[in-house]
């Protein structure tokens, strides 16, 4: 008599969490395109988009540990599926931003700058509550490769926002960028809401196969540690600066890449979007592999140095491939580098967050929430920065300081992956099972 097959609900989940990853990423990288028109229409100038860029971050950062705590109290079936709801709500309003008056901008850049506040508010609890999920449904040796699918997500929704958004905007006009793409947030925040749950047993579709193959240990629901008691952990600590370089370089690609296509290169706008998209297609392609090679490594050498090996490499490489792209004489070139850039700094995403979920056992929420402040707060210095720098100097100076803060990070992670003093080979760098086969 053969064994029941396990069903497959927690792939679904992973699926679903890189449904908002995608849908979350569309919801704030669609103003980084409709910024071509609305600036002049609205009279805002690049500094103060740059401003308006920040106060996402802002928002985002602000509620990133609180968001955190929110799941870890009321569960990630209400937090992400209500996060999701306020994204449609704040991105349509962005629609109906007034123009101004006067020639200074300032009822627009008010409007602008408080939903885009609100919009990083909403959206805080999303990679920090995913981590969570995945948490709490997937097994130690499969963790940062279903990671990944959140992130490949995101990767997705910038190669395809930046075409689709141009398009869009020079037919409909930019008002209606944010009209549109607010509608697949209402649509996701409904379907979590309605197939999701907080633990694999509370779901009615899966059997029991499914479960002895899920987190059991996240079902027995246990609080060991105050949240404030993590910041005397010293990996914690330097896992979450290290997290301020991923925010800084991330956050160029996302908000500035378009506009350095258009203004450097010379791509016109339709044809900016569409280049735009390659290096995320390349990062589409990195972000799982990355997570499927970390799963491996840490099956042999513990989850910490495989972290290590990852985000050493891929920061590295893509450090140098910035720099690359900066001075680059041909376009081709400059392209090519950029997307390896974006691929190798995507692949190693997964590694950040599995490593946080890892150090922080059950306040998983929480130290997400507060690794993802300090990678904000690295945005919020490179969104502003990067127009000062660009006017004060030039766009080689505002791409190099990428290649300068990747750099910063490897070397910290040098001391993150260290064993402690009197150590063994153990807790931290105790190697993770074999996986163990699906089948029958």
């Amino acid at each position: 008599m053969s064994e029941v097959k396990a069903t497959h609900v927690r792939w679904w989940i992973v699926a679903m969490l890189t449904g908002l990853g995608f849908v979350s990423y569309l919801q704030r990288i669609n103003i980084s395109v409709a910024a071509a028109l609305m600036g002049p229409e609205l009279h805002l100038s690049k500094i103060q988009m740059g401003q308006i860029f920040s106060s996402f971050l802002i928002g985002y950062a602000i509620f990133q540990i609180p968001g955190g705590l929110f799941a870890d109290r009321f569960g990630t079936r209400l937090t992400l599926a209500l996060s999701a709801a306020l994204w449609g709500v704040c991105t349509f309003l962005a629609g109906l931003t007034p123009a101004s008056i006067s020639a200074m901008g300032g009822l627009s850049f008010l409007v602008l700058w408080l939903v885009r506040f609100f919009l990083g508010s909403a959206e805080a609890p999303t990679y920090p509550v995913g981590a969570l999920a995945v948490h709490n449904w997937i097994r130690p040796p499969e963790r940062a490769y279903a990671n990944s699918w959140m992130f490949a997500g995101t990767s997705l929704a910038a190669a395809f926002a930046t075409p689709f958004v141009s398009w869009l905007m020079l037919r409909m006009g930019w008002r209606w960028v944010f009209f549109i793409t607010s509608l697949p947030a209402f649509s996701i925040a409904l379907a979590w809401w309605l197939f999701s749950t907080n633990t694999p047993r509370e779901h009615r579709l899966i059997n029991e196969a499914e479960l002895a193959l899920t987190n059991l240990e996240s079902q027995q629901i246990h609080r060991t540690a105050g949240f404030w008691s993590l910041l005397r952990n010293r990996k914690i600590l330097l896992l979450c600066i290290s997290y301020m370089a991923e925010g800084y370089l991330l956050f160029i690609f996302v908000f500035w890449l378009y506009t350095y296509l258009i203004e450097v290169r010379g791509f016109s706008m339709m044809n900016g979007g569409l280049i735009t998209a390659l290096p995320w297609l390349t990062g589409l392609l990195f972000t799982p592999l990355g997570g499927f090679v970390a799963d491996r490594i840490a099956v042999r050498r513990g989850r910490l140095v495989a972290a290590k090996y990852i985000i050493m490499t891929g920061y590295l490489l893509s450090a140098v491939l910035l720099f690359v792209a900066a001075y680059a004489p041909s376009r081709t070139l400059c392209i090519a580098a950029l997307c390896l850039s974006v691929g190798f700094l995507m692949g190693a995403e997964a590694s950040f967050w599995v490593s946080a979920t890892y150090l922080a056992g059950d306040r998983a929420g929480a130290v997400s929430g507060l690794m993802n402040t300090t990678g904000i707060i690295g945005g919020i210095f490179s969104t502003s920065l990067v127009p000062i720098l660009v006017a004060r100097f030039n766009w080689l100076v505002a791409l190099g300081s990428g290649t300068v803060v990747a750099i910063a990070c490897v070397s910290l992670w040098i001391l993150i992956a260290k064993p402690d003093e009197g150590a063994s080979v153990g807790s931290n760098y105790q190697a993770i099972p074999a996986l163990q086969k699906e089948r029958m």
